[in-house]
């Protein structure tokens, strides 16, 4: 990946007038709520109601107010109300998922748990797919209505077959105020016949959406596995009481394909779909491409077209799915496709109107392109810079006191850029800070920023960067002001384990009334003034958190050598070669897509097939050793 070009000092062009940006999210007596992911409909991940933290007077007696033990993993953020009558007194209360299908209401300063349910049994997970931990039960951030009083909930649920299954859930009880509906949908194919979403195939992690009174989320794939019967899904239904909206997006309604690989995915690494005063915004991953037995091809050209395949896409839908307003693909579509290499690793950010009147929006491609791109008028990217890596991650946007916009992007380093508005829209890089260190997972993770509005030396940037086999996470908070081109680090400390190294940590850190919540596994980590030094523990075991393997079954990590149709050749970790048949992985269709020499992959055999392994799933590793399963 090419390194980013070397900063340009800003000269000049500092605006005069501070434009007027509205409150992230509503103020309620107690302090500030945080109902949604990264804060409000924007994404902007921008709390400017923090009024007891501050970079100019960072509290020397920061760390740890309590440690909540939870049941499972969290891939969600933690969202709070404030004030909030529950449990026989009043409480600022902290609600946090795990993938137990386990919910949480926690009071925000003790830790105390307030009252918890659980949802239904966790799926295992689904083929052999090690994305996340064992189980997949919660993954994405859920949603409050505050007027309604209920926090809505995706829950995956083991039955008869997995399903989906909304809640909308009594904030002080957790207790259903109206029956779960179970998430089905269909949608017309190009040949007139119909599509039936099968949650067997489908996963739900992007953040939920409420806007205008309906609760929207998207679906993608699990490991791009099972291509042929997954498709990427935008689902809604109404807040009230759940009933689902007449129509749906399905990002490919092509009735065949070359290779029989549909996907075009939502997931954008747990981001949540965006939202202005008209449309929502997506971004989709990839299509096109598989693996076939004889020979080993892609398609010759691409299946995308803008209206009935969508793949690799900044999207903006009309709220009640009934179809496109406009789309953003980059120039190299097919190309990224070929290569794996989703737009929709990331998600949309919004950012609220700049000086002059542009609407712009910001995203980050997994090949580490940062494009500014106009709400009105998306088809043509109106600045592109190249980072330092590539993003399984999101931007954030923030203003300072001189009330220029900013945005926060984590591509490989942590980086700040400066919205320039004349002559046009345009990025003006400000900083680069490599303090968060390279971990073995993908490149790329989330940042927030606190800040009490434009108050002088407000501004914080927080960031969990994510975990290594050696020290688990760490919670990191910057000012937001550079000095010599970096941003001054704050504070930094652990911050809760993560023994999946093969699944990401998404972790985006909660920041409100003075206090942050760090959401990782089985814990809920509480820092504020007046906390204690976190205590070092020992890393938890990285093994596998995979399902445990039959007596017989081989799992087997290592970079690809060389491949012969479905003859393949691994090097592993210890320097041994494994020879894999791929036959019955390509047959199911439970192998990566875009087998690349020199990259990692996982095999798992179910039977000692001798000599050479007979996969039954391939699947993509992490970059780093250390998030490799144990050979097995």
């Amino acid at each position: 990946m090419n390194k980013i070009r070397a900063l340009r000092l800003v000269i000049g062009l500092l605006l005069a007038a501070v434009s007027s940006w509205p409150a992230t999210g509503p103020a309620v007596a107690g302090g500030r709520a945080v109902w949604t992911y990264h804060y409000d409909n924007l994404r902007t991940g921008w709390n400017n109601q923090e009024t007891v933290l501050s970079a100019a007077a960072f509290p020397a007696s920061f760390g740890v107010v309590a440690t909540v033990a939870l049941d499972d993993q969290v891939d969600a953020q933690p969202l709070l109300v404030p004030a909030l009558t529950i449990a026989g007194g009043v409480h600022d209360v902290v609600y946090v998922v795990t993938q137990n299908n386990s919910v949480y209401a926690v009071d925000a300063q003790s830790g105390q748990t307030l009252a918890t349910t659980n949802l239904g049994p966790p799926v295992p997970a689904p083929f052999e797919c090690m994305n996340n931990g064992p189980n997949i039960g919660i993954t994405s951030t859920p949603v409050i209505d505050l007027s309604l009083q209920l926090l809505y909930v995706m829950a995956y649920v083991n039955g008869a077959a997995p399903q989906y299954q909304l809640h909308a859930l009594s904030l002080t009880t957790l207790a259903d105020a109206v029956p779960p509906v179970t998430v089905t949908a269909s949608h017309k194919l190009t040949d007139g016949s119909t599509f039936n979403f099968n949650a067997t195939y489908q996963r739900q992690r992007p953040a939920l959406l409420e806007r205008g009174g309906v609760i929207y989320a998207g679906f993608g794939s699990f490991c791009d596995y099972q291509a042929n019967n997954s498709r990427g899904w935008v689902l809604g239904w109404r807040a009230t009481d759940l009933a689902p909206l007449q129509n749906s997006q399905l990002n490919d309604t092509q009735a065949t394909s070359p290779t029989s690989f549909f996907l075009s995915s939502v997931w954008m690494s747990g981001f949540g779909i965006a939202a202005n005063g008209g449309a929502l915004f997506l971004a989709t991953g990839n299509s096109d491409c598989n693996w076939v037995v004889k020979p080993r091809v892609c398609p010759p050209a691409s299946t995308y077209d803008g209206v009935t395949n969508i793949q690799e896409s900044v999207i903006s839908l009309s709220p009640n799915l009934t179809g496109l307003n406009a789309l953003f693909t980059p120039s190299n579509e097919f190309d990224l496709d070929l290569r794996d290499f989703d737009l929709g690793a990331s998600g949309v950010l919004l950012m609220p109107t700049q000086p002059g009147g542009a609407d712009l929006a910001a995203i980050v491609s997994k090949d580490g392109r940062l494009f500014l791109l106009d709400q009105n008028n998306l088809p043509t990217a109106l600045d592109m810079q190249q980072l330092n890596d590539g993003c399984w991650c999101g931007p954030t946007y923030y203003q300072r006191n001189d009330g220029v916009g900013r945005v926060v992007t984590s591509a490989g380093a942590l980086q700040t850029w400066q919205i320039g508005t004349s002559p046009t829209p345009h990025w003006i890089a400000e900083s680069t800070t490599n303090t968060i260190p390279i971990t073995e997972q993908d490149p790329g993770f989330f940042t927030v920023v606190s800040s009490n509005g434009g108050t002088p030396g407000s501004a914080i940037i927080w960031a969990v960067g994510r975990p290594t086999a050696a020290t688990g996470l760490t919670l990191y908070a910057f000012s937001a002001a550079p000095a010599n081109g970096a941003l001054p680090l704050l504070y930094s400390a652990p911050a809760g384990q993560w023994p999946n190294l093969g699944g990401n940590a998404n972790i985006v850190p909660m920041v409100a009334n003075g206090l942050v919540y760090v959401a990782a596994y089985q814990t809920l980590t509480i820092f504020g003034p007046g906390g204690a030094a976190p205590a070092v523990a020992a890393p938890a075991a990285v093994a596998n958190q995979a399902l445990a393997l039959a007596p017989a079954a081989r799992r087997v990590t290592g970079w690809l050598l060389a491949q012969s149709d479905a003859q393949l050749t691994l090097l592993t970790r210890t320097g041994d070669i494994v020879d894999v048949d791929a036959t019955a992985a390509v047959a199911q269709r439970l192998s990566a897509p875009s087998l690349a020499i020199g990259e990692p992959y996982t095999v798992y055999a179910p039977g000692d097939g001798g000599a050479t392994l007979a996969a039954t799933t391939i699947a993509r590793a992490k970059p780093g050793l250390g998030a490799w399963p144990n050979d097995q």
